[in-house]
């Protein structure tokens, strides 16, 4: 074999360890992000209410009002969490699996039902989650709807009890926004 032959060989071979390499590593992505959405599941059809731990005192649009959400739609493929705060029951936040991997979407929805202008956003979680959290970076569609999220990440993380679940939101790398829910105490409906 000249040194032309092997070059292409060596090449050949590096692809096909990166292909597989990229398809086990995309698997196992998939696997905890399943198992993710598994865990949320186990809370259908119930309500939780909850806090923002962050930011503090003014600075935090939501301090004094009553942050609830209830996980109402929960298949092996979708969990939608609508969440309220006081009495704006405006945002529903939409976890889905497909063939990429665990997309998060905000809807957001005027009283009548009408998508809000400002809805939709979110983006698939990247390599960085397991079975109790996942991180969230904004997809191309949200920095283009939000040019100022371009950087967000928004992270879902259930403590290792289960006992509670926190949303995060994240821009440049700096923390904007945490709410925390104690998923011990089912609300009545």
């Amino acid at each position: 074999m000249d040194i032309g032959g092997v070059c292409l060989y060596l090449v050949m071979r590096i692809l096909i360890i990166t292909l597989l390499t990229f398809s086990f590593m995309n698997a196992v992505a998939q696997n905890k992000e399943k198992e993710f959405l598994n865990n949320l599941n186990k809370f259908c059809n119930q309500s939780f209410s909850g806090e923002a731990v962050f930011p503090e005192g003014d600075r935090n649009p939501f301090a004094g009002k009553a942050l609830k959400i209830y996980f109402s739609t929960c298949t092996e493929k979708e969990v939608r969490i609508p969440f309220h705060v006081g009495e704006d029951k405006s945002r529903t936040w939409v976890l889905t699996i497909d063939e990429k991997g665990l997309l998060l979407k905000h809807d957001h929805r005027h009283e009548d039902g009408t998508p809000d202008e400002i809805t939709m956003y979110g983006g698939y979680a990247n390599a960085k989650g397991n079975g109790v959290e996942q991180f969230f970076p904004a997809d191309e569609y949200t920095a283009n709807l939000i040019p100022a999220a371009a950087t967000n990440e928004w992270t879902f993380a259930l403590s290792e009890d289960k006992k509670t679940l926190s949303y995060m939101l994240k821009r440049d790398e700096q923390l904007r926004f945490h709410a925390r829910f104690d998923l011990t105490k089912p609300l009545e409906k």
